[in-house]
């Protein structure tokens, strides 16, 4: 996450990140359908309005970097280095977010999210919004001159290999798996 410059940003980063602990904390505690916005706000001692002022709904209180996770998708497009291959550079990005949410703390977090469907529901809207931002980034890119359409698949298979790697018992191998395959069809369209 990029660090607030000015006081007023950082007062407000760390107001959201209290949010998003105390949500966490609670949700974990007592199980995410027992707790309440009310409960969340009065926990942060903050107002009900503050809450929604940084999250907008109570399952994105349970999601709170994922503008992070958006950004660093369409970094891994456009900050690459100019000759470097785009698969290799998504592949690493795909890599380092699948090892955070794969650690032993995330765990419950993520057993959370599979147990409960608003939270699934709200991970598989959240998962075809990457995928658009993904698709625009490589659309927008003029060194990768593809269709709309071959970008958004491609974006949707980069997305889903993070989804199973998440999911396998061996999500290293998962992606040594899956990412030859997306490498073959960016491949492909280039035809």
């Amino acid at each position: 996450m990029a660090v607030p410059t000015g006081r007023r940003e950082r007062k407000k980063a760390a107001t959201r990140q209290k949010i998003a602990e105390t949500a966490l904390r609670l949700f974990l505690e007592r199980g995410y359908d027992a707790v309440g916005i009310r409960d969340v706000a009065a926990e942060a001692d903050v107002a009900v309005t503050t809450v929604f002022s940084h999250f907008a709904s109570k399952e994105a209180l349970v999601f709170g970097q994922e503008e992070d996770f958006e950004r660093r998708l369409r970094q891994a497009v456009t900050g690459r280095a100019p000759q470097e291959p785009l698969i290799p550079a998504l592949r690493r990005e795909i890599q380092a977010m699948v090892r955070h949410c794969t650690a032993d703390d995330a765990a419950p977090i993520w057993h959370m999210i599979d147990e409960t469907p608003a939270l699934r529901g709200y991970e598989e809207s959240m998962r075809l919004r990457y995928a658009d931002s993904l698709a625009t980034a490589l659309a927008a890119d003029p060194a990768l001159p593809q269709t709309p359409t071959a970008c958004r698949t491609i974006a949707r298979f980069v997305i889903d290999a993070y989804s199973l790697a998440r999911e396998s018992p061996d999500p290293e191998a998962t992606l040594t798996e899956i990412f030859p395959m997306i490498e073959a069809a960016w491949s492909a369209t280039k035809r």
